[in-house]
């Protein structure tokens, strides 16, 4: 039997793609299909591929072409995947010519005549429209958005509001962009889409604001203290025909979606336990972040991080929550939470006037995950077992803040009309919000 391999994004897959696949498949009796995953893509500057590596995948399978179908993760799998699957001949589009004559050291390699006046460039570009964004709140957070919305087709910023109008006209002025507007209800009036980078407590009344006039939300986190909040904000959503997404920035970094689809697939086995922590020594107590009237303190300031793999791994119907907090004038200065499943128990720590070590460990049958601090900004993980000769260390690439990732799915939810990113799913955004009203309330409750 004569296998033919041949890859590619294979993004709006379009009669282009099929005709190759037709062509690839001529050439034996069975094509395997290199489909290249979000992250190969993003490392090597698609950042703007509109359709995710699921829908990718089940677009090629739909084809009816391929005999089998891959997923290419890194650079040099070419060679791994022809040796591992006895492949015969190397099929590629005739306009990488000469770039894979390397790989005639291992199979032949064939350049297939494309089809003319059809791209997947070309039908980006007919599909792309301009997201016209304006962003609430001119903060710390909101300076590193424009920067990173820059790495995105079609986000268009077109102004800022501020309830503080100084703080808004520097902004505007600082970032180049076109209008600092006087009030919300003027922004809405002028954009598609906004980005919320207001304090907490802001988010439900600016969010609902937006979605009910039609428009798409980016909401920072935590989107809202209070699940009915959060269910409410997402039903209206849906009902208006727009996106709401919570900007947790590690929910779309690619190593950590790598890391989350590698121990749903049983890298390591069962999992039993989850630790996960975060912490920030802030000497300032005049901050934002220790005002108990703006939702200050280390439960509402970050918990929705380790809340995130928790809920990923093992979903949000845990049985109970018990959480413990040394508080100092009104805020919670380090938080412990501790969530019991069925099959497993996890645990998070958080801090603001304590320190802890910040790494992510998952537990498992089989092995365990460990990622150092700060795992949240993932770049590194290992998969570490019994046998230590089969422990594997990843390595990847943060850009930038990291913003540009949850920027990149936003648009891309916009575009395909997706109204939960698999990333960071509804559910599991409104039982974060869960978790923050449990807080609130001081339910299952301990101050240490």
């Amino acid at each position: 039997m004569k296998k033919v391999i041949t890859y590619g994004t294979y993004d709006l897959l379009h009669q282009g793609h099929i005709n190759l696949l037709r062509r690839a498949k001529e050439l034996g009796d069975y094509l395997i299909v290199g489909v290249t995953n979000d992250n190969f893509d993003r490392e090597r500057g698609k950042l703007n591929v509109c359709n995710n590596v699921l829908e990718r995948v089940e677009a090629v399978k739909a084809t009816g072409l391929a005999d089998k179908i891959i997923i290419e993760d890194y650079f040099g799998q070419k060679i791994d995947d022809i040796q591992k699957y006895n492949v015969d001949i190397f099929a590629i589009g005739s306009d990488w010519e000469g770039k894979f004559d390397y790989l005639n050291e291992y199979c032949k390699v064939v350049y297939l005549p494309r089809t003319e006046g059809i791209s997947s460039t070309m039908l980006r570009e007919e599909k792309q429209t301009t997201i016209k964004v304006g962003i609430v709140g001119c903060g710390n957070i909101a300076k590193r958005f424009v920067p990173e919305a820059n790495y995105v087709n079609g986000v268009e910023i077109i102004g800022a509001y501020d309830c503080n109008m100084a703080v808004a006209d520097a902004f505007v002025k600082s970032n180049s962009l076109r209008k600092m507007f006087n009030s919300f209800e003027e922004m809405l009036s002028e954009v598609d889409a906004v980005y919320i980078a207001t304090p907490h407590l802001s988010h439900y009344a600016y969010s609902k604001q937006a979605l009910l006039a039609k428009k798409h939300v980016l909401c920072e986190i935590p989107l809202v203290l209070e699940e009915e909040q959060a269910r409410e904000l997402y039903a209206i959503a849906e009902q208006q025909g727009v996106i709401l997404m919570e900007a947790n920035k590690t929910a779309h970094c690619p190593a950590f979606n790598h890391l989350m689809v590698m121990i749903k697939s049983g890298a390591i086995g069962e999992v039993v336990d989850i630790e996960a922590s975060l912490s920030r020594l802030l000497p300032d107590k005049t901050r934002r972040e220790f005002d108990p009237a703006q939702a200050g303190g280390s439960m509402y300031e970050s918990g929705v991080y380790p809340l995130l793999p928790i809920f990923c791994l093992l979903g949000t119907d845990y049985k109970n929550l018990d959480i413990y907090s040394r508080m100092e004038n009104g805020v919670d200065i380090y938080t412990k939470g501790v969530l019991r499943y069925p099959t497993a128990v996890c645990s998070f720590k958080l801090g603001l006037g304590v320190k802890t070590e910040g790494n992510l460990v998952i537990s498992g049958t089989k092995g365990y995950a460990y990622v150092p601090a700060p795992w949240w900004k993932t770049d590194y993980f290992e998969l570490r077992y019994e046998d230590q000769n089969l422990n594997k260390k990843f390595f990847y690439k943060w850009d930038g803040e990291g913003l540009r990732y949850e920027i990149q799915e936003w648009m891309s939810c916009i575009v395909n009309k997706r109204f939960s990113t698999a990333r960071l799913r509804r559910r599991e955004s409104i039982a974060m919000a869960g978790v923050m009203q449990q807080f609130t309330e001081r339910k299952n409750f301990m101050e240490i």
